[in-house]
């Protein structure tokens, strides 16, 4: 490796072992409690129930005095001079009578029409189309969706038709047995820790009836101590239910619904419905359990894992997720998650985390393990390997040992991931505050080499300035943790400038050697027009940002963004930055006079 290399990502076997640092749970020894019995979860079938006592109902409708319902006085008809009803409606003069009208017997006989006897009977048919009708709309009542107003396009078709199937039963979650028995931890987040906006959305849901917890990164991120950049909703209220609820919400998505709740400034608290897995068999395990927290029950907690293995599945078979809109319960929402310490929920009005998956333990060893099979997971959504790699880059977490050799075994399913989605990733790694560890990462499991070869091959190479790109990401690390606002188009420029000038050097027609470089870019991660010709403009310029003759440039949109990439490659060749570049200035271009159009002469 490169001297100027970062040290490898720590291995599974070398994750840390100290407990994680909480705000509010108490780090070394474990508190100890009185065990609490388990507290009855409210599922979505439950009504809220009347408080007031019916006797004192009775009386009081007794009581009531008996008022007759108004009617109104209904007009009179007006009679006419032969003593018949007037109508109100005016004569119609130009109507034919009865007798011109031609007669039934008159019109053409259809020959082709089969007789009432070939129909199929009653019987075979079903049900009339009124009673048919009825039922829809029982049925429609029944599951709590809303169909769509033909007038208006706003509200969207539930596609969720598995309330009239009956659900398969989980392995070891069968339809006799309880719902599984989750470990509970008391954990007590400071007030001002906690976003307001999100808090009100699970209290309002929770008054209306419906379960509604705190999950995924922000529950992550609060137990590790860091500051949660959003706060994510899951309830048992469908997005429909949710839309209802709020009137500052909108439902997006086709292959996973979701509801936004929109708030000032922009913000969005994202609410999910409880999903599972469509044919998802689950098995129960004992509960790996951690001592950072008290434990809150008087059971035997269990970890529930996917029954699915790599061994029981053909190498051939297609795992990937096309369909992600099957609702569900707490727990098969839990063990569809990709990693354990995203399958926590958090309970704000009893203030419990509540884990199925054994996410808990594994925040106190700082350890990133997927929930189920690596192999079968990673098959199911390959997408889950960069995100690994983001978590153990951004939280400094060790990767489990099966993880790490499912990552290298299977990294070649990127390619048929959904190309948008792989292009999000990457900003994401880019702007996270890791990028240098990322990327390294990324370039060590091999993963870099499926979603950029350009760059992977350009480090392997050990080109003369491959030290540069290492720089240039921890100068853009160094800025986001300064809270400074970079572009996509910057970033991106900053991570590909090391290969693009070595493809660019030389060329006589630098445009076309610039399209040529980008071609199979752009391809395989689905990048934009718009973001590719902006990196075109801010990398061509830097050539005369380093001669010091700016001319005109300084006149167009992108000189500010072409300064952000000198400043990042100045810090990267330890060069001093100039003033220009960290504060530039933004000269307005000279007005031209407008030109007289000549008039075309006619021949």
């Amino acid at each position: 490796m490169n001297e100027a290399a970062p040290p490898k990502p720590p291995r599974a076997d070398g994750a840390s072992g100290a407990p994680a640092a909480s705000p509010a749970g108490p780090s070394g020894e474990s508190q100890t409690t009185g065990p609490r019995t388990r507290r009855r979860t409210r599922t979505a079938s439950d009504t809220p129930k009347a408080v007031a006592p019916a006797a004192d109902a009775g009386a009081l409708l007794a009581e009531a005095p008996k008022r007759k319902p108004k009617t109104k006085p209904k007009p009179k008809p007006k009679v006419a001079a032969d003593g018949r009803a007037k109508s109100d409606r005016p004569e119609r003069k130009d109507r034919p009578e009865r007798k011109d009208r031609p007669e039934r017997k008159d019109r053409p006989e259809r020959k082709d029409r089969p007789e009432r006897k070939d129909r199929p009977e009653s019987e075979e048919r079903g049900a009339s189309s009124t009673d048919a009708g009825t039922a829809r709309r029982a049925e429609s009542g029944a599951s709590g969706g809303r169909k769509t107003s033909r007038r208006s396009g706003r509200a969207y078709d539930d596609f969720d038709d598995e309330e009239a199937q009956p659900r398969p039963s989980p392995r070891g979650v069968g339809a006799d047995d309880d719902e599984p028995e989750p470990a509970v931890y008391e954990v007590r987040f400071p007030e001002e820790a906690m976003d307001q906006d999100a808090v009100k959305v699970l209290l309002r849901l929770s008054q209306h009836g419906y379960q509604a917890y705190l999950v995924g990164g922000g529950v992550r991120d609060l137990l590790l101590g860091k500051s949660p950049k959003d706060f994510d909703v899951a309830t048992s209220a469908r997005p429909q239910d949710v839309r209802r609820i709020f009137r500052n919400c909108r439902v997006i998505g086709r292959r996973f619904r979701l509801a936004h709740v929109l708030f000032s400034g922009g913000k969005i608290i994202e609410v999910a419905t409880f999903r599972r897995d469509h044919g998802q068999r689950i098995d129960r395990v004992p509960a790996d359990l951690a001592r950072s927290w008290p434990l809150v029950s008087d059971y035997e907690p269990t970890r529930l894992v996917p029954s699915a293995s790599a061994d029981d599945i053909r190498p051939d078979e297609d795992l990937l997720i096309v369909n992600d809109n099957v609702f569900g319960e707490p727990f098969e929402d839990a063990i569809r998650r990709d990693f354990t310490i995203n399958g926590m929920f958090y309970d704000i009005e009893h203030e419990e985390v509540i884990d199925y998956v054994g996410g808990m333990a594994d925040v106190e060893r700082h350890l990133l393990r997927m929930i189920g099979d690596p192999i079968v997971r990673f098959r199911e959504d390959p997408v889950r390997i960069l995100r690994a790699i983001k978590f153990s880059a951004r939280l400094d977490l060790g990767i489990a040992a099966d993880v790490l050799d499912a990552i290298q075994a299977y990294r070649g399913e990127l390619a048929r991931a959904a190309k948008p989605r792989i292009l999000e990733e990457i900003f994401r790694l880019l702007r996270g505050g890791a990028a240098h560890r990322s990327f390294y990462l990324a370039w060590d499991l091999g993963v870099l080499a499926e979603i950029l070869p350009e760059l992977a091959g350009y480090l392997d190479d050990r080109a003369p300035d491959a030290d540069l790109t290492w720089r240039r990401l921890a100068a853009l690390d160094a800025q986001v943790a300064a809270g400074e606002t970079i572009s996509e188009a910057v970033m991106v420029s900053a991570l590909l400038l090391g290969p693009l000038n070595e493809a660019l050097d030389g060329a006589r027609n630098q445009a076309a050697a610039f399209e040529w470089f980008m071609e199979e870019v752009s391809e395989r991660i689905a990048m934009p027009r718009r973001l590719k010709d902006r990196i075109r403009l801010i990398t061509g310029s830097q050539g005369r940002l380093r001669s010091g003759k700016f001319g005109s440039i300084q006149t167009r949109d992108f000189f500010a963004e072409a300064a952000a990439l000198y400043a990042l490659d100045c810090t990267a060749r330890e060069q001093p930055v100039p003033e220009w570049a960290i504060d530039p200035p933004y000269i307005a271009p000279e007005e031209e006079p407008q030109r007289r159009r000549r008039r075309r002469r006619r021949n």
